[in-house]
């Protein structure tokens, strides 16, 4: 099979192709250091990684040798051979090679469990697979980086020594990929957010971000917008508390299914939890009074504050925190509103998403392991989602065993301007938490009957989508979102009263401006503004002050023209109204 020949749309051929270059790596790492122990070396999205164990610190400088050495065994094109071996064989296999993570390995699989070794040249490894038929198949590679790692993501073990590398199928696509790596560097929502003054994360609150002033502005317009289209779409908004009593919990599931990334504390020689979701508050709200068929559906949004451990090492910016506000929605409803009410929010979240530019794919994420509840209740709740997606023509995958523990879901994954895919909005349709927190409702036949109910995100969390969009618009935010809609800088000091005077006329037509009156260089003022991501700039001096219309720049386009202020007045206006992007 020749790399032409190579279908490297086929997840299945990309997977072999990247697993069969860290097989590569490998090979060469032992080559130059044949005292490295291997530890494992998977595909991973866009690439693949190997741990090692050895006494040489590998840095980016160990790259060039390494590459050159990579490129020979591609070169050799040394066909990979397959052989099953017998437990004993495999573990004679790895004393005689001094390879104890592998015989670790090798002793951790269940009895009967196949073993398998690949070799390539002198180099064998033991390898479930899959890899391409030989090592000259695979086109370009680069290392990327270097990193420690606990083997096993145990922090009791070893640290180990891990190389990330990336393959492609030509070194067109590869190319390609650096640029889009080299743009995502740019556009990391740490270094934008600093620049922008929009958020700090601190040593004394790890995972804990704090948002800044400019931050803010961000979140309260997001939020603000979000409750005026909740109101629009018959939803009434809740706020439940941040710390409930253990016994919620129990009822709820969560202490047998999630516990692990939950916090906790004592009150009055009680222990409470801090919640980790909103769904049991939202449960109490409606169960605090009687419902008629007639009354539903009932629709609940909250924007509340949640908790949740995650490990240090997974902390990422506003992506990955401990505590987040998810914009959640409750909705309870009767049977036979439930697939009508999964297309009103599916309607939803195509709005939303449309109107910041972002495409999507959407996935139903079917019954987990860890799952409660009669599986006929899974199937009708799994049918359902896949009946409203289908109705509204949307396309799907279905994630086998992905579900939450209480219900299966249909998650939205979010495509940025630069190709990367975030996952942010959700739809679960649970038949487990409405009976077990017995909330009910009652019927046409005047009996009492447990609702159907939607668990539903949309932003997902309100940190994490900032992130998001500031990455996706590399800062330069819709005009409605901007910290700084209009900076009026002037020329020099003088003209500082003429400039105030401007900035009010425009923060009178409800637009947010600063002025800059520094006794400054005007071309290092406007080198400020362009690094705070400030979406139009307008300099001033004596033409300007002496009624000349006002030179515009945008953030997005440069130059624009000469504007009348009450003209450049209903250009800013429309453009947040219409949340433009």
């Amino acid at each position: 099979m020749s790399k032409e020949k190579l279908d490297f749309d086929n997840p299945e051929v990309r997977e072999a192709y990247r697993h069969t270059a860290s097989h590569i790596m490998a090979q060469a790492v032992k080559r130059l250091w044949p005292d490295a122990k291997l530890a494992i070396g998977p595909a991973i999205e866009n690439g693949f990684y190997y741990d090692f164990d050895m006494e040489h610190k590998l840095t980016e400088e160990d790259f060039k040798p390494l590459s050159k050495e990579m490129k020979h065994i591609i070169k050799a094109n040394y066909p990979l051979e397959r052989h099953d071996a017998s437990r004993e064989e495999a573990l004679k296999w790895a004393d005689e090679n001094h390879e104890p993570y592998k015989r670790e390995l090798i002793e951790a699989l269940p009895d009967g469990e196949p073993i398998s070794f690949y070799k390539q040249g002198e180099f064998t490894d033991l390898c479930r697979g899959p890899h391409l038929d030989s090592t000259g198949q695979v086109g370009a590679v680069k290392l990327l980086s270097v990193a420690g790692s606990y083997w096993r993501g145990d922090s009791n073990n070893k640290m180990l020594q891990r190389v990330y590398g990336t393959a492609w199928q030509d070194r067109e696509a590869l190319d390609a990929y650096i640029a889009r790596v080299e743009e995502a560097k740019k556009r990391d929502h740490r270094r934008i957010g600093k620049e922008m003054n929009l958020f700090i994360l601190s040593d004394e609150g790890p995972g804990f971000p704090f948002f800044l002033p400019n931050g803010m502005i961000i979140r309260n317009e997001l939020e603000s917008f979000w409750r005026e289209e909740h109101m629009k779409r018959g939803y009434t908004e809740i706020k439940t508390p941040l710390i409930l009593n253990e016994d919620l919990w129990h009822t709820s599931g969560h202490w047998d299914h999630y516990k692990e990334n939950m916090y906790f504390t004592r009150i009055d020689d009680a222990d409470y939890a801090i919640k980790p979701m909103n769904c049991p508050g939202a449960m109490l709200v409606y169960g605090n009074r009687m419902y008629s068929y007639r009354d539903l559906p009932v629709r609940f949004a909250e924007l509340g504050q949640v908790h949740r451990h995650e490990l240090s090492g997974a902390l990422h910016g506003l992506m990955r925190v401990r505590t987040f506000t998810q914009d959640d929605g409750h909705i309870f409803m009767l049977p036979e509103q439930t697939e009508d009410e999964i297309v009103k929010v599916i309607e939803f979240t195509d709005y939303i998403y449309k109107l910041f530019g972002f495409d999507y794919h959407v996935e139903i994420s079917t019954r987990p392991e860890d799952s409660m509840g009669d599986i006929t209740d899974w199937d009708r709740a799994t049918a359902a989602l896949i009946s409203a997606t289908e109705r509204k023509g949307v396309e799907y995958v279905i994630n086998e065993g992905d579900g939450a523990f209480y219900g299966p879901k249909i998650d939205f994954h979010l495509k940025d301007s630069i190709g990367r895919t975030w996952q942010c909005g959700t739809i679960q349709l649970d038949f487990q938490m409405p009976e077990r927190f017995g909330v009910t409702y009652v019927g046409t036949d005047g009996d009492k009957h447990i609702p159907h109910l939607i668990h539903r995100a949309i932003f997902g969390s309100i940190e994490r989508f900032i992130g998001i969009l500031t990455e996706h618009f590399a800062g330069k935010f819709p005009l409605w979102l901007a910290p700084v809609q209009l900076n009026i800088l002037t020329v020099t000091e003088q003209y500082g009263p003429f400039a105030h005077g401007l900035a009010q006329k425009f923060a009178d037509a409800g637009l947010r401006v600063k002025v800059d009156d520094r006794n400054e260089k005007i071309g290092y003022k406007i080198r400020e503004a362009r690094g705070a991501r400030d979406s139009y700039l307008v300099v001033v001096g004596e033409k300007e002050a002496g009624g000349a219309d006002l030179p515009v720049r945008s953030s997005k386009e440069g130059e624009i023209g000469e504007f009348t202020a009450d003209a450049l007045i209903a250009k800013l206006t429309a453009e947040v109204e219409d949340k433009a992007i």
